[in-house]
């Protein structure tokens, strides 16, 4: 059972994108993956900047770009559930380039969410709107040979998609086969939802993990932050038949300052927990 840890660049936000890369090496990481924060990577509808220099750090530092997580949550302007037309092709352009992006990097997938609704608008026409637009994406990643990883977010984030029955009444809509499913251990256990769980529903389907710690307060923690037992959450993955990478999604600002620090601490917890686990 082969299960990896990468790192993200989330807190690294006031850190160059190439001393995160040096600092993953350092601590130990053998991947990463990108979120597609401006001050990093920037990438909107109309343009990015080139993979090349993301080629260039993979080389330097020994570290594999396995995935992409675009901007798409509120405030962004990239919201799959849109209602405005212009702003629609705009958000289909940004996911498209998305998909563009992580080809030519050679990564597994990209990240994506159901998109958020205004809380003065109709719910189940935002949700109308995600279906679509997460149809065209998900056709379009396919005609790639792309992979769409979707996770569900925090009621505070969207009233669209929170639990695994929201997660799976949207992809069946969508209906695309491209469309998988990233586990994000933090909305999973706001929603009171379990990891077997998320694999009683979608078996195979659970392409990709966001990998983090949660307390009662906070959830995107660094491991050892937070209350969940990660040996317990390996031991429930590797039972599950999962095999693959599971990226920690540190965003808290806590970890602004220092952001490497909270990657050692992740993946120390981890190099630990594998061996309890006796994976």
């Amino acid at each position: 059972m082969h299960l990896e840890l990468a790192a993200m660049n989330n807190h690294h936000r006031f850190h160059t994108l190439e001393s995160f890369f040096a600092s993953a090496h350092e601590s130990g990481y053998k991947a990463v993956e990108l979120w597609t924060g401006p001050m990093h990577f920037y990438m909107d509808y109309a343009q990015n900047d080139p993979v090349e220099r993301l080629k260039r750090l993979e080389d330097a530092y020994g570290v594999k770009v396995i995935g992409i997580c675009p901007e798409q949550t509120n405030p962004k302007p990239h919201n799959m559930a849109t209602a405005d037309l212009a702003l629609a092709e705009r958000v289909r352009a940004y996911f498209g380039r998305a998909v563009d992006v992580a080809c030519e990097i050679g990564a597994n997938q990209v990240v994506v969410t159901s998109g958020w609704a205004f809380l003065d608008e109709s719910a189940d026409e935002a949700w109308e709107r995600s279906v679509a637009m997460l149809r065209r994406v998900a056709r379009y990643a396919g005609e790639q040979g792309m992979t769409l990883a979707i996770e569900a977010l925090q009621e505070r984030e969207s009233v669209l998609v929170n639990t695994v029955a929201d997660l799976k009444r949207l992809i069946d809509a969508v209906d695309e086969g491209a469309l998988k499913v990233c586990l994000d251990t933090g909305a999973m256990a706001r929603a009171n939802d379990t990891i077997k769980g998320y694999f009683d529903v979608f078996g195979s389907r659970v392409a990709h993990c966001h990998f983090v710690d949660v307390d009662e307060t906070a959830t995107h923690l660094a491991w050892g932050d937070g209350s969940r037992n990660m040996a317990q959450d390996l031991a429930d993955l590797a039972t599950c038949g999962y095999e693959g990478v599971l990226s920690v999604e540190s965003a808290s600002a806590r970890y602004l300052a220092d952001p490497a620090a909270a990657d050692r601490q992740s993946i120390d917890q981890f190099n630990k927990s594998i061996q309890e686990a006796q994976l």
